[in-house]
């Protein structure tokens, strides 16, 4: 049975009103689990480098360098491209029982003292591709404490 004729291209004109309201919808959510995927991995790199960091004896130069470069790059040799797009070294910092003495020197637990190092990540902008849709975010601080080997 053929449809009557004032029926004949509606639903052409029910897909062109919704067409808009998906692709921003599509778009939106693509750029949220970007901006998630981003946060993890700042996280995870910064337990990295907490980790790493924990292995050495405190006040060890390169053991803080290294950790920073793990923190920025995924590597501790400084190599290759940032672990996300517009991370710097400015934005981490790094402190063991020497360099911040006052918050990770000798810290009372229930079973003595241990010593902490931090990696935290401060300040990072996450930007949209479509700025329209998700404008910028800026991340609070992403932080890794761990037990230092005394």
């Amino acid at each position: 049975m053929l449809k009557p004729h004032y029926e004949r291209g509606a639903a052409v004109v029910e897909f062109a009103i919704l067409l808009p309201l998906l692709l921003v919808m599509a778009f939106g959510i693509t750029e949220y689990g970007r901006a998630i995927y981003q946060y993890d991995t700042l996280t995870k790199s910064v337990r990295s480098a907490s980790r790493y960091l924990s292995q050495y004896a405190p006040g060890d130069a390169g053991s803080i360098g290294a950790a920073q470069c793990l923190a920025l790059y995924g590597n501790t040799g400084c190599t290759g491209t940032v672990v996300v797009p517009g991370l710097t070294a400015s934005m981490i910092s790094v402190c063991d029982s020497v360099s911040c003495a006052g918050s990770n020197l000798n810290q009372q637990t229930g079973s003595g003292t241990v010593n902490l190092v931090t990696v935290t990540i401060s300040g990072y902008h996450f930007n949209s591709l479509v700025p329209l849709l998700l404008s910028s975010i800026t991340f609070g601080s992403i932080s890794a404490t761990m037990r230092q080997v005394l």
